[in-house]
């Protein structure tokens, strides 16, 4: 779990050190190891929980309550030659040992355990619930019962850290399965559904996959398992039933640190490796601890290992963690668009969700309905289940059948979460009965064959909309593509390439509804029609207008060639833009020549044009800089280390030559705007924003907060305007944002990351340290904390990656913090002194 704020509560002084100390302790012990995976299978428990007379599998609860009444029974083979001795022990936190009437026993090679099981009640004090499976052996629950209370914390840690482990795990297995399934029933459909899955289940998908050929799809969205899975921090509220400032606090340190790669996803690698770590230190001559992951298979948990148990000394003990004892954390379930509407008289209606992907992965929701209110008052709950490939919830609608409900309705999911009743969001439905279709324009009802065409269709409510049919005179039908673009509108692609000319109707099928609409549309045949070519000298390109300029592959021009590039078709006619095969200007080409232009169609045709040369573009020419940078840049401690980086506070000032026309006029513009031109500003001398130090020199200024907005970043382009006629875009300058890097604490180990404190952090991309990036750490998208772990600098340098411009390398000066070592290394200390001065002690004493 990854902690966002530096601010914690007093107690996590107390707490602090301790924790830090320990992680940096079993970190030490497999800094070049990777976590074993858990693939060796394990016994399989059953067990029910009972609470106010309700009994539930296991696999439904996810948290216990004091007073539980827990039923547990483990499965092994008829023909086990080994003895386990099952324990059921509760904990209640990590100073605080459990007493010893909290360890249950239960001999699973006994008829009375074999028959009965284990019932165990939950005490009023309680917070975790581990049970053992220890090889049987003389003193074998006396050991195990002064294992626990010696050391409690590590028990206390090693609960969370598998509940959450088994959680993070079930995710994946749910994300991997469905792609396997998908890929083997019909891998076309990866590039919609793994999206879909990647959301429900916060998993981290890589968008490039699905770029790819659909058959190497599947293994590209499957490599690196164990890092796909994201950051969930329901899963985490779920196990970390103790952890309140301090303990969280470790938990960030922990998947922090670099053996563990930052933990910038899940926890589920630092989860892993914390428990390998803290189970080696308790192996002792006689025995020694695995862990196993508890993963819901039906109405059982099936466990998983890590390492094969051993039945020689030192003797295995595998450890389960159950739920741990707190309040219900209700799923923060939420509609992905809480304003969609939905058709309520879809045969599959599946209503998209996001916010907690254990609704996804595992069964703790059930019994989920959707509420749906009739007409007469009374309800109807149509089941509900949850489906990642879907992206939301699967809705059976048979049961609605002929049910008069109301044309717009408020439905609502419900059900349980665990024992606890859970109000899931609501939807609103509609329920189309027949309406009245029509073209947004009439003029779209005119057709051009040869080509698609893009019309929009109209109605009072498009949600129920089922398929569109274009029918021609033939009798012959061909399925027309739509999409939703507003409420009460969609857009419908026209397939007319292999149409004839003459009479079409269009056959809008809606759900609900037995018969589909006719529209009418009449398709006309029409060869290219040539207006004319707009065409300014010393440009690299022009726009030819007309009519089935779709005809058009190339256009000739005192000699040089012309390509098309974009067409844009609006109220039956053509602009197509035509770009010089190599993209240059045309210098041969003069301000009032007039020519006639060759233009070639794709039948082989050619048609002649009268063209007419126009005034070139207006054009100057960038000949200085400068920036005045504000307090705030000064204070961020990062040095830009390039010169055309902008800082977002400061302003800029630049000077430019008139190059046509020759000298400025009074009333020519400098626009400024960012790459994507979503945003931008004009300079002028009436705006106060240009100023003329000559006919030829103008000097302008940009404060880019107040003229782009505090969004605004990226590379800005700027040029002039001369009576209207825009110049050609040229770069000015990248406007970056900066954070506010106020603080850097180091550990006396080199082998720890430091921690960076500031503010406006997501606005960093990576920090390293060295200018290569070779040891450099990650910054995730929308990162909301105030401090980061990074790599110990060099001579107090850091260097940084702006997201803004993550090409250029800035360096970062702060003077770190040297941190005393820890109560735990001088602990360590005193007790190996200990250890070295025992023998000579003891023989004296003999």
């Amino acid at each position: 779990m990854m902690v966002a704020s530096d601010r914690l509560p007093q107690a996590a002084g107390l707490w602090r050190p301790l924790l830090v100390a320990l992680v940096a302790l079993l970190a030490a012990v497999a800094v070049h190891a990777d976590p074993a995976p858990f693939d060796l299978v394990g016994p399989n428990l059953t067990v029910t929980v009972t609470r106010g007379g309700k009994t539930l599998p296991i696999t439904q609860v996810p948290n216990l309550a004091p007073g539980d009444r827990l039923w547990i029974q483990a499965d092994f083979p008829a023909d086990q030659d080994a003895h386990y001795l099952m324990v059921a022990a509760f904990l209640r936190g990590a100073t605080n040992p459990p007493p010893q009437d909290w360890f249950y026993p239960c001999e699973t090679w006994k008829p009375k355990c074999v028959q009965k099981g284990l019932t165990v009640t939950v005490p009023a004090d309680a917070q975790q619930l581990l049970v053992f499976l220890a090889p049987e052996t003389g003193g074998d629950f006396r050991t195990l019962v002064s294992a626990v209370r010696g050391r409690p914390g590590a028990f206390v840690r090693s609960s969370q850290d598998l509940n959450q482990a088994s959680l993070d795990r079930a995710r994946l297995e749910k994300y991997l399965a469905a792609i396997r399934s998908i890929n083997d029933k019909d891998p076309s459909k990866l590039k919609e559904v793994a999206p879909l899955l990647a959301r429900s289940l916060a998993i981290k998908l890589d968008d490039k996959c699905l770029d790819r050929s659909a058959l190497v799809q599947a293994p590209c969205l499957m490599q690196g398992q164990s890092s796909l899975i994201l950051n969930d921090g329901h899963s985490a509220s779920i196990v970390e039933a103790l952890t309140s400032g301090p303990a969280s606090d470790l938990a960030m340190e922990a998947s922090f640190t670099p053996q563990l790669s930052y933990g910038y996803y899940s926890p589920y690698i630092a989860s892993v490796l914390d428990i390998a770590r803290i189970f080696d230190s308790f192996r002792t001559a006689q025995y020694q601890y695995i862990p196993a992951l508890a993963m819901q298979q039906g109405e059982q948990l099936a466990l998983y290992m890590n390492a094969p148990p051993s039945f020689h000394n030192p003797k295995s003990v595998i450890v389960v963690a159950l739920p741990a004892v707190e309040q219900a954390q209700l799923p923060p379930l939420h509609a992905v668009d809480p304003k969609a509407t939905f058709c309520m008289r879809k045969s599959t209606l599946a209503l998209p969700v996001e916010g907690a992907p254990l609704v996804f992965s595992t069964s703790y929701a059930h019994d989920l309905t959707l509420r749906v209110t009739r007409d007469d008052g009374k309800t109807v709950e149509l089941p509900a289940k949850a489906d990642p490939q879907l992206g939301g919830f699967l809705i059976d609608t048979k049961e609605l059948g002929a049910t008069n409900v109301g044309d717009r309705v408020r439905a609502s999911l419900q059900g349980y979460w665990g024992f606890e009743k859970y109000n899931a969001p609501s939807f609103e439905l509609v329920n189309v009965h027949n309406q009245s279709w029509a073209l947004a324009t009439p003029d779209e009802g005119a057709l051009i064959v040869g080509r698609d065409k893009t019309v929009r269709l109209q109605a009072g409510n498009v949600t129920c909309l089922d398929s569109v049919l274009l029918k021609g005179e033939d009798g012959t039908e061909h399925e027309a593509q739509w999409k939703l673009v507003k409420p009460g509108e969609v857009e419908v692609t026209l397939p007319l390439q292999t149409a004839k000319p003459g009479s079409m109707t269009l056959l809008v099928s809606q759900y609900g509804t037995s018969q589909a609409q006719q529209l009418h549309l009449q398709a006309f045949s029409e060869g290219a029609h040539l207006d004319g070519f707009t065409f300014r000298a010393g440009d690299s390109q022009g726009v030819l207008k007309g009519s089935r300029l779709d005809q058009v592959t190339k256009l000739i021009l005192q000699g040089v060639e012309f390509v098309p590039g974009k067409l844009d078709t609006n109220k039956g006619g053509d602009e197509l833009a035509m770009v010089t095969r190599d993209t240059q200007p045309v210098t041969s080409a003069k301000q009032g020549d007039t020519s006639i232009a060759k233009v070639v169609l794709n039948d082989g045709r050619t048609l002649d044009l009268n063209v007419a040369v126009s005034a070139p573009r207006p054009r100057v020419t960038l000949i200085g800089k400068g920036v005045r940078t504000a307090t705030s840049s000064a204070e961020s401690n990062i040095e830009l280390a390039n010169a055309d980086q902008l800082p977002q506070d400061a302003k800029l000032t630049f000077s430019v030559r008139a190059q046509t026309p020759a000298t400025f006029v009074r009333d020519e513009q400098i626009e400024v705007a960012m790459a994507d031109e979503s945003a931008s500003t004009t300079l002028s001398i009436a705006n106060g924003g240009i100023t003329l130090e000559n006919s030829k020199v103008a000097v302008a200024t940009l404060d880019p907060t107040k003229a782009l907005g505090s969004s605004a970043f990226g590379p800005l382009l700027f040029r002039t305007i001369v009576n209207g006629v825009p110049g050609d875009w040229q770069p000015l300058a990248t406007l970056v944002r900066l954070p506010l890097l106020r603080e850097l604490q180091c550990p006396a180990s080199a082998e720890l990351a430091c921690k960076l404190s500031g503010s406006n952090l997501f606005l960093v991309q990576s920090v390293s340290s060295d200018a290569d990036f070779t040891h450099s750490v990650d910054v995730p998208d929308g990162f909301p904390g105030y401090s980061l772990p990074v790599p110990h600098p060099v001579n107090d340098v850091l260097y940084v990656k702006l997201r803004d411009d993550p090409t250029a390398v800035s360096r970062a000066t702060l003077a770190a913090q040297q941190l005393p070592p820890s109560p735990q290394e001088v602990a360590r200390a005193a007790d190996r002194q200990a250890a070295a001065t025992a023998p000579a002690q003891d023989s004296t004493q003999q």
